[in-house]
């Protein structure tokens, strides 16, 4: 086997690695913490003192994953195209 045949080889399996991985934190736990917030679910207002609700979580404190989100529109495009 070659270096660059080697090379090649890792890069694939790091790659297939990092998506089995994702996949696997989609599946387990879809939803992360707000990137807006922190997963506090509320911020503090500009103009004085206190704070609001996260209107990007809606004050939960979590957001759906891309890889979730994506897989649940494939799954939808997939039970509507089968009915």
């Amino acid at each position: 086997m070659t270096p660059a045949h080697l090379i090649a080889s890792a890069v694939i399996v790091t790659v297939l690695l990092v998506t089995v991985r994702y996949t696997a934190e989609c599946y387990i736990r879809p939803f992360r913490r707000c990137r807006a917030c922190h997963g506090k679910g509320r911020k503090p207002n500009r103009i004085g003192r206190g704070t609001h609700e996260c209107r990007h979580c809606r004050g939960t404190g979590l957001r759906l994953r891309l890889g979730r989100h994506l897989w649940n529109h494939a799954r939808a495009l997939h039970r509507d195209a089968t009915r």
